[in-house]
Formats: C-alpha cells, structure tokens, sequence
C-alpha cells in the first residue's frame, strides 16, 4: 500500500553519480570550513546552528502574523460577501488557496488538517481521508529524513497516534442544531483510542463530544487492505450515520491497491462497496517529494485546490530554507507537473548540486 507512510519522500534515488559524489565531498568541504569559522569566531558549531534555528523561529513567527492578518481579511472580505445578494463565499473559490502555508511542525498540521475537515463537514462531507506527513511531537517537516525501522508501530507510537488524537480533539463537527448552538461545542473533545491489531500500529480514535454523543467523531488510523479492515469500515460507517468518520492514512491509494487475493476473492468488490461507493473524500493531505533533486510538498485542504512548493537554500544561510509557491493543480500532482513548474523559477534553474557549487565559489573570492 501507498498510503500509511504520509508524506515519506517517494522518488527513487538509486546509486550514487558522479556528481553526487562530488556534490557530497562539497558539502562535506563546506560543513569543514564551518567549523573553521566557529573555531576562529570562538564559538561553538552548535551555536552557530542555534542561531540559524532562531532564524527559522523568527521567520515562522512572522509567517504566523501574516496568517493571522490574511485570516482577518477573509473573515472581512466574508462577511462583505455574505451581506451582498447573490454573492457567493470566498470560501468556496477554490483559487483562494494561494494563502496556505506549508505547516512545519505536527502541530501547525493537525489545526490545518481539523479546520479543513470541519469545513467539509459544514458541506455535507461526513466520510473523509486525512493523509498526514508524520512528524514526531519534537520534529520539523524538513529536519532530517526520517526511517522508521519499528514499521508501522513505530510510526504509530511516535507520530501517526499523536497527531491522528490531536487532531480529533480539535474537530468540531456537531449534527445537531443543539450541539452546534451550545457553548460547550466549543469545548475541547474527550478523545481516547483502541487498538485494532498492535502490530499493524492500526487504531480507532474516538472524539466524545462535550455536547453529546451525537457530535462524536471517529477515526481509524492506518487501515490496510486486509478485509477486517474494510469490514469494520463498513461497520462503523453505519454506527456513525451522519456523524464525521475519517480514515488516517490508509495504506491504499486506490481500488488498485486490492490485488487479487485467492484467501480473499471478494476483497475488492468489499472495498469498492463499503469505501469507495461511500465516497470517502480526501479532505487534507500533505505529502513530501522528491523531484528533480528538489525537496516539493503538495498540500491539499479542503475546498481549495492541491498546492505545490519547493524548498531553496538560503542566500545567507545554505542550511537554512525557505520554502517557495510554485502553482496549484485541480488534482493531486505528479513529477512531471512539479517539474514543469520548478522549470518556470528562477530559484530552481540550476540543480541543488550546481547551487551547491556556485556558493562555494562565490564564497571562495
């Protein structure tokens, strides 16, 4: 399956190149000559990185002011549209989606993921997918590469159970017209979670709404293709009725995923009538990737369109970077369109590698 890893970087990266090689005795060269600097300046390579940390907090943070003023100009520009006749929500333009912002910690994504999936709820949207990058509580998207030896428990115990609870504790999704007039809507959910097979790292999370039992919400974390799964999908999804249901990266991508299985001969027909005719949006998903050498992430939440970026080293700082908006696509995009789109930017007319190189020059006259 395609699905439970979230945002893991996906391209294939073969042997080492030539030019590989020498991009990486490069950098090695660099990373020297920084601790050179450090020795010289009599201080410590850390504390040099800390200062480049601090520089990524005090980017965020000004990045999160920008969000809240943008937030305050839709909310404006909303209330402008809803007092006009005829005029239709800015919500629902789906080209708006210029604003969003790539989350760099797990936390950032779960309040994007809970705001994007109450919006499908508020449209009539009560069976979604959620595809989370999974980030450890203590992480950044682009901090490192990450494994996860442990497999599927592992990423469970350490970011997919984490995020999925956070998550459901901040969706509000009340069916009712009294739980969504009642103060208590805005109290936090009470959320606990079961494990369905431990060695899968699979689980049902259950938000217990302040208001009732019939604003809960549910959530099954990395089902599979094995047919337990889907027959309890089609379980809870009747228990649920018009309540929120979400799967939280499925290891699927889609009814292609159900090979044929001679111990399970029905499995795809299974699937096709309790998932896919159910019409299980994909309401969030952020997903990290490798094109062209480029470090790219799509993000897509709902309602607006799939947002493409790239990641560029800093002028100032090559360890530090920022990340650039290069477009958006209808559906979810391929290599071939982030690569397309990275050709347009200057930022990205010579490779990593040739980036690489030019500083290292320059920084030697």
């Amino acid at each position: 399956g395609g699905g439970g890893g979230g945002g893991g970087k996906g391209e294939m990266e073969g042997t080492e190149t030539e030019s590989e090689r020498e991009a990486r005795l490069l950098l090695e060269h660099v990373r020297k000559m920084r601790e050179e600097i450090a020795a010289l300046e009599g201080v410590t390579v850390d504390a040099v990185e800390r200062e480049a940390k601090g520089r990524r907090i005090e980017e965020r943070e000004r990045a999160e002011r920008v969000e809240r003023e943008r937030e305050e100009r839709e909310k404006a520009r909303a209330e402008a549209a809803a007092s006009s006749p005829g005029s239709s929500s800015p919500r629902h333009r789906s080209d708006d989606g210029r604003f969003l912002q790539v989350p760099d910690t797990a936390e950032e994504q779960t309040r994007q993921a809970s705001d994007a999936s109450a919006r499908a709820f508020r449209d009539g949207v009560t069976r979604q997918i959620v595809r989370f990058a999974l980030l450890p509580e203590d992480e950044t998207l682009m901090e490192r590469e990450r494994n996860w030896p442990g497999g599927a428990e592992q990423m469970y115990r350490e970011a997919a159970g984490p995020m999925a609870r956070a998550f459901l504790g901040e969706v509000r999704a009340p069916t009712s017209e009294g739980g969504r007039a009642d103060p208590r809507a805005a109290y936090r959910s009470n959320v606990t979670a079961v494990d369905v097979w431990d060695f899968d790292g699979s689980a049902l999370v259950t938000a217990e709404a302040a208001t009732g039992a019939e604003d809960n919400v549910k959530a099954l974390v990395f089902p599979n293709t094995d047919t337990k799964y889907t027959r309890d999908i089609a379980r809870i999804d009747s228990e649920m009725g018009d309540r929120l249901f979400l799967l939280v990266n499925p290891f699927w991508r889609d009814l292609t995923s159900w090979g044929i299985n001679i111990l399970a001969p029905r499995g795809k027909a299974l699937a096709k009538e309790a998932i896919f005719d159910r019409d299980f949006r994909e309401t969030y998903c952020l997903l990290q990737k490798t094109v062209r050498g480029e470090d790219c992430v799509a993000l897509k939440a709902y309602p607006y369109d799939w947002q493409l970026y790239a990641y560029v080293e800093r002028e100032s700082w090559p360890y530090d970077l920022m990340v650039i908006r290069l477009g958006s696509t209808k559906e979810e995009p391929t290599a071939a369109e982030f690569g397309e789109l990275l050709g347009e930017r200057e930022e990205f007319k010579l490779s990593k590698n040739m980036r690489m190189v030019q500083r290292m020059r320059n920084n030697g006259r």
